[in-house]
């Protein structure tokens, strides 16, 4: 089976909740960011929502963009760690539900879950528990599978341990052996503050498109104008997505900015923006569309995405609308 885009990251059960800020405030995290938190504290925060209605479904940020390419009707693989457990069983059955391949065998310990707060401006407070994510390593990806995809796509938060370091070297040093495009997106910003050296030799090395937002961006090169950071980044990576929140995005390709409005909506959640957002670019990309094209569909798919709660598409996009938003 030939695949568009083969994921590695971590393969983490989303527990979505709405909260008040001043509950966000009791709970003591800060706000609009991700937290990496150990079990029982994890526990505590749960045992806070009590009343709140909880929705969950397979996410991690890798997964969530594979996932968005299995709705377009993209075909696409992912590596992650689970646990044999409920919450690994319950997020394997979610991803293959929707066609992805997963082929990693289920081991022991806990699976990982993040508590994802969501508060009335539509911010997300993330509190990650990796549990056995964490100990994903370069055995558990299929190079058969590599050779065989388009693009592999690597997140961010893998350079937070050794072993999933060691991971997404691997699979960036298998797409170069079989002549397979690298996407790589830097995750979060805390990230940058912690790999940023890291991350640009990787982005002016093996990488061919890269994915970012602005904060993101200004970290990166310590520029301030959206144009300015674009086009920095752009001497380093081939081509570059730069997310804009509600002022669209820019992508960079052959020394052209492409300008891509936003979809215009309400947000209410915006967990998974940035996710769904490279799900379009890259179900685009490899199923014929030029890169301005891909921008409209990855605004598109942004924008409903953000107007529901959860990094699942609730209303899936049909190939009569991926065929005229990306004609736009």
């Amino acid at each position: 089976m030939k695949f568009d885009v083969y994921g590695v990251g971590n393969a983490i059960t989303d527990i979505q909740a709405r909260i008040s800020d001043e509950l966000l405030e009791k709970i003591g995290f800060t706000k609009g960011v991700m937290t990496l938190v150990e079990s029982d504290k994890q526990g505590h925060v749960l045992a806070s929502l009590e009343g709140h209605p909880v929705n969950r479904c397979a996410g991690g940020s890798a997964s969530n963009t594979i996932a968005g390419i299995a709705d377009f009707g993209g075909t696409a693989a992912y590596a992650g760690k689970l646990a044999d457990d409920e919450i690994g069983r319950f997020w394997l059955s979610d991803m293959q539900a929707l066609g992805v391949t997963v082929d990693t065998p289920l081991g022991t310990g806990v699976s990982g879950t993040s508590v994802i707060l969501i508060t009335e401006d539509a911010q997300r407070t993330m509190l990650t528990h990796l549990g056995i994510s964490a100990t994903l390593g370069p055995e558990d990806l299929s190079e058969e599978q590599i050779a065989a995809s388009q693009y592999v796509y690597v997140e961010g938060y893998l350079f937070t341990g050794e072993s999933t370091r060691a991971a997404a070297y691997r699979a960036i040093e298998l797409a170069k052996k079989h002549q397979v495009k690298v996407a790589f997106t830097v995750s979060d910003p805390f990230l940058i503050h912690l790999f940023r050296d890291e991350f640009l030799k990787l982005i002016a090395g093996p990488v061919d498109l890269l994915f970012c937002n602005l904060e993101e961006a200004r970290s990166l090169t310590g520029k301030t104008e959206p144009v300015d950071c674009a086009q920095q980044l752009h001497h380093l990576a081939a081509d570059v997505a730069l997310t804009l929140g509600g002022d669209g995005s820019l992508i960079l390709r052959d020394n052209q900015v492409i300008p891509i409005e936003a979809t215009p909506v309400r947000p209410i959640d915006t967990t998974g923006a940035g996710d769904m957002y490279a799900a379009g670019i890259l179900y685009g990309l490899s199923n014929g569309l030029s890169y301005r094209q891909a921008g409209h569909l990855a605004s598109q798919a942004a924008g409903r995405v953000v107007s529901q709660l959860g990094a699942r598409l609730s209303r899936k996009f049909t190939p009569q609308e991926v065929a005229r938003f990306a004609s736009l």
